[in-house]
């Protein structure tokens, strides 16, 4: 193996990629600004929920009951409504987002100290964010019926009580953000490194160049490590940006080791660049490769838990999951993020990425010598 063949096919991977002004922009500016966008986007966080109230009651305590939904933080009292058709109105229109409905007899059977009942209607067109309103309403007649009607209807409690102390560890205000950002960070990375690989020799065989790098004395491994090495380069200094930018932008908390993080980016990009180059070998123009490696990224997104739990999926699809790179390599970012946990706990995550990117770089460079042969 010659050294110094590898480093001038690596300078000219290089130069032909910087001189471009639309690699250029691909490479420094499209994953800073996916990092932002999808940092921004997807959020589950549930600040502003528009609420209409149909109070029929009038009373002291419905007016405590709509107070305690205006007094949190999450839900705003749009309107105040006479009836059953204006809500029903403003729902289907998309101006609220749910209705409270008191009936005439709430304050009469709290009163009697019986069960009062409210009617608590929702748009359940998006069924996760109506999953969410849903629980955090609970939570806002749950503190109703403890606190608010005590104060109404003060009497001595003869009885014990229990008082849950409920802490969350890793992410203590429950912020999507802590979750989404690590998994932004994988996908960035994915994205851009098997784009790339993937159009790196297509881009040879479309300028000609392709048949003069054959017939040089380079060997086909040196020419597989002149063309991947570059790009391992590029999406760990990728990596490092939207590292820097989890921490320092969106306010992601780093408690584990950084060289751990790049550790296990060198063995996600194992498979990442070699799909890439399996990529390159099967298309036949810039334009192919692209449309196929979205073809790859589809799946591995879907399967990888990022959006959806692995848990809730069939028994069938969750074995394939253990096929997906991106899966180990989500596992560790959130462990290391925000747990701050070392080689002791993720080992497995690192062994399967390993065993990955091994066979399925391994398959793609022999795939690749038999088309240079």
């Amino acid at each position: 193996m010659s050294w110094t063949r590898i480093r001038e096919l690596v300078r000219k991977e290089f130069i032909q990629l910087l001189r471009d002004r639309n690699y250029r922009l691909i490479l420094f500016v499209a994953p800073l600004i996916q990092m932002l966008v999808f940092g921004y986007v997807v959020n589950y966080d549930i600040k502003n929920i528009r609420v209409a109230v149909v109070d029929h009651s009038r009373t002291a305590e419905s007016r405590k009951l709509v107070d305690a939904f205006s007094g949190s933080l999450i839900f705003t009292i749009t309107h105040r409504l006479p009836d059953e058709r204006a809500l029903e109105d403003l729902l289907l229109r998309g101006r609220v987002d749910m209705g409270i409905k008191v009936a005439p007899d709430f304050a009469a059977l709290i009163r009697k100290g019986q069960t009062a009942f409210v009617q608590i209607i929702a748009d359940g067109s998006m069924s996760n964010m109506a999953a969410l309103r849903m629980a955090y309403t609970s939570s806002v007649l749950e503190r109703f019926n403890s606190q608010t009607l005590r104060e109404l209807y003060p009497q001595t409690l003869r009885y014990g009580r229990i008082d849950a102390r409920v802490r969350t560890w890793y992410n203590p205000n429950i912020e999507s953000r802590y979750f989404f950002v690590p998994g932004i960070v994988a996908f960035v990375i994915m994205l851009i490194s098997l784009l790339l690989t993937s159009i790196a020799i297509i881009r040879e065989k479309e300028a000609g160049t392709m048949e003069q790098l054959i017939v040089t004395p380079l060997k086909s491994y040196e020419l597989i490590c002149g063309k991947t090495i570059p790009y391992i380069i590029i999406s760990l200094v990728q990596l490092a940006a939207v590292i820097a930018a989890a921490v320092f932008w969106f306010e992601i908390p780093l408690a584990g080791s950084v060289l751990l993080l790049f550790f296990a980016a060198c063995l996600f990009l194992l498979s990442t660049l070699g799909i890439g180059l399996f990529i390159s070998t099967i298309s036949a123009t810039q334009q192919q490769a692209m449309m196929t490696t979205f073809f790859f990224i589809l799946p591995f997104f879907m399967l990888s838990g990022f959006v959806f739990p692995i848990d809730n999926m069939p028994a069938v699809v969750q074995w394939l999951t253990y096929l997906n790179p991106l899966r180990y390599f989500l596992v560790i970012l959130r462990g290391v993020f925000l747990k701050g946990v070392g080689m002791d706990i993720l080992w497995p995550q690192f062994v399967f990425l390993a065993i990955l990117g091994g066979v399925v770089f391994a398959g793609a460079i022999a795939r690749f010598k038999k088309r240079l042969d």
